[in-house]
Order: C-alpha cells, then structure tokens, then sequence
C-alpha cells in the first residue's frame, strides 16, 4: 500500500504521540520510582546541583564511572528549577524524540525510508524504556547524531563539538569521531595516492574528528586514571576494568551478538527481505570461500576467547539459562556471524562498528551498550548512506565522499 507524503506524516506524528503518551502515563508522568542507576544518578546531580557551575574538584570527584555532562546538565537544571527528576527525565524525553525525528520524518528524500528505520531502532528496547529516564544514553546518542549530521552535511567543526560533547557524557562514544577519523584519513591517503598530491583543505574532514577523539585524553588527565577515583572505589567494577590495559576479547562477541540481534536481523526483515534472499542464492557460488573463511575465522576466536558468564541484558539472560556450554556459545555465534558477515568492509559503517567493539572489550557484556551504535546506525540509514549488505556488494571498498557511501539503496 502506497501511502502520500501528507497520510505518511499524520501516521508518523499520530504513531509517535500516542507511543510517547503512553510512555509519560507508564511513567506516572515522569514521577515513577527511581530505577535502578537512577537512584546513584541522582544522588550525583544533587551534588551538582548546588552550584549553577561545577569547580576542577566536583568534576574530578564524584562516585560514577562516566564522564560528567549528563550530571552537570541535570544538576543545572535541578539547580535552576528544582523540580527533581522530573526536569531530567523530561530533558531526556525531548532528546529522544528530536531523534525520533530526525530518523523517520517522512521527507521527500526519505520516503518510507524513515518510518522504516524508526521501527528498526524501537525494536531495540533500551531505546523507549531510557527514553525518559535520567540515564546517560539519551544525552550521548543525540550528541552522537548531531555529530554524524554535521559530518555528512559537511559540517565538520560542529561535528566535531558534537562528538567532543558525546564523550564528554559517556567515554564510549570515542569510537564514533575515531572511526570517521580513520575513516577520512584512509580516503586522504588513498586519494593522494592517486592523484600524487595532498589537497590540504580536504584534510580538515579527518583532523577534525582526530581532535574530538583525542578530547578523551583531557578527561584522563583531570580523573588521573580513566574514571574518577571516587566512582572505581564506590562503584564495582569488572576486572578488566581494573586495569589500564586490561582487555577482554570474549566481550567483544558477546557485543558483535548484541549487534546482529538488534540491528541486523531488523534491517533484514525491514528491508525486502525476500529480494535479498534472492540476491544471496545468485552470488552464493562466487562468494562461498569468503563466508567459509569469515565463519571459520569466528569459530577460532570464539573458541580461544569464549563470551564470558557473567554480564546483564535480555541476551545474557538467555545465555546464562542454557543448560550446556556448547549451546552458550552456539547462541553468541550464530548471532555474531550475520553481523561479521553485514559489515564485513571497511566503509565508514563497518569502521564504526569495529571501533565500537573495540572499545566493548574494556566494558561489561551488556546489551543495553549497543544501543548508541543502534540510533546511529538507524540514523544513518535513514539518510540512505548505509548498504544492506556490503559484503555481496560490488561497490568499493572505500567512497570519496561521505554522503556517497552507498546510496544504491533508498528503501
């Protein structure tokens, strides 16, 4: 059924206002209990909030392991109106629904596109349950956003900022500019390469994001370690966070899993699932040695670096109820594998979640953590730059533009 751009906008706006109503009224209008991190959140913003601007100390004195923006933010805003949680939970309402908007509103160049995409970041459930809740997600995905909205319009000191920002409210979001940075800079290197000359000019598209990533270390040195001493003391924290380079490669399976249950098997589904089944059985022969070499690949390193036991989230859940090791294990790979398989090039999407399991291998398994890599995947889709399934594609390995990463696509 083919909907006009005027139904496709009241469906979007009627679909979103009774979602976010129903929302605000399972919250008791935002009075609900503090759940869960929100008690110790809390207890943070109030001690941020006795002053409208936080001195050196407060900033590197506080019982949480993530840098500091949210708990200024709220704390600005308690400080100002002292209306409790409330003002928190409502500042992240509102940031929730700018993404919602900038993922599905139904424009000319999106189409359906949009709707679509926003029905694939709602099946991550992390994305409405924080929606209105002081948690740290909905600030760092909106700085996230903003940041890949100014980098692929061309925007890249305000992306820049953004990003600077998103670190600022949550240490993880460094995989972001550093995976566009790497990004950029393989394009540079590539495209002197052929041309034997640099453009220097165009370099400000990787130097730009270079910085935002490098602002991680101006939180190292303030916290003189990578969290603050009061948060690793008063919080407890997993051995491979112990220690500085401390690494835990298992994680990163249990993240790539994360990955292929919430963003891949969605977009799957969404998106012409039976045309991409066709497309699979026709380049299948061509392309059986390269999944044969990715599977076996996994399997040895899943094998010599296991998911670990312990970890929090629907899928570790299911994990810790199977009744055999094998079959643990079973279930990570057979999630993991679609997603190896999905973004398998090195384009600006497959560097993005490369970095982003990257940086997991210092986190605890916890799939409530994909869910920035899920808003800006999402959003990325929605602006038609993202592929279905690179690894079948016939499209380089690297594009000279970033608004050009694969359009093939646009439903």
């Amino acid at each position: 059924m083919q909907f006009t751009r005027s139904q496709q906008k009241f469906l979007f706006l009627f679909s979103i206002s009774a979602i976010y109503l129903a929302l605000i009224v399972w919250l008791d209008f935002l009075n609900a209990p503090h759940y869960f991190d929100e008690r110790s959140y809390w207890k943070t913003i109030v001690s941020f909030s006795d002053t409208l601007f936080p001195s050196l100390n407060d900033l590197r004195d506080y019982e949480q392991l993530t840098t500091p923006l949210i708990f200024i933010i709220f704390g600005f805003l308690e400080n100002l109106f002292g209306q409790g949680i409330v003002a928190g939970r409502l500042f992240s309402m509102i940031l929730s629904l700018a993404m919602v908007f900038m993922i599905g509103w139904p424009t000319k160049e999106k189409g359906g596109r949009g709707m679509l995409c926003l029905i694939g970041l709602f099946l991550c459930p992390y994305y409405l349950f924080l929606s209105g809740r002081i948690y740290t997600e909905m600030t760092a995905c909106f700085w996230v956003v903003m940041g890949l909205m100014g980098y692929i319009r061309g925007r890249y000191f305000w992306s820049a900022i953004a990003f600077i920002l998103a670190i600022s409210t949550r240490q993880y979001m460094l995989a972001f500019p550093a995976a566009v940075a790497t990004y950029e800079f393989i394009v540079a290197l590539m495209g002197a390469r052929q041309t034997g000359r640099i453009v220097w000019q165009d370099q400000w598209r990787w130097i730009a994001p270079l910085m935002a990533a490098c602002s991680i270390f101006v939180w190292f040195y303030l916290f003189q370690g990578m969290v603050p001493q009061s948060g690793f003391e008063a919080r407890g924290t997993p051995e491979v966070q112990q220690t500085t380079w401390g690494l835990d490669p298992g994680v990163a399976v249990c993240f790539l899993a994360f990955v292929g249950l919430y963003i891949v098997i969605p977009e799957f589904l969404l998106f012409q699932p039976l045309t991409k089944l066709r497309s699979l059985r026709q380049q299948w022969p061509q392309q059986t040695y390269r999944v044969a070499a990715i599977a076996l690949g996994l399997l040895i390193f899943i094998l010599v670096f296991p998911p670990p036991t312990y970890g929090a989230g629907n899928l570790v859940k299911l994990a810790k109820v199977m009744p055999h090791e094998v079959l643990r294990i079973g279930l990570y790979y057979s999630l993991a594998l679609p997603a190896c398989l999905r973004f398998i090039r090195p384009n600006l999407i497959g560097l993005i979640i490369l970095f982003n399991t990257l940086i997991m291998m210092k986190a605890y398994p916890w799939d409530r953590y994909v869910l920035p890599l899920a808003v800006a995947f999402w959003y990325l889709k929605s602006e038609g730059v993202v592929d279905w399934f690179p690894i079948f594609s016939r499209q380089p390995e690297m594009d000279d533009k970033p608004g050009e990463l694969s359009t093939a696509e646009s439903s």
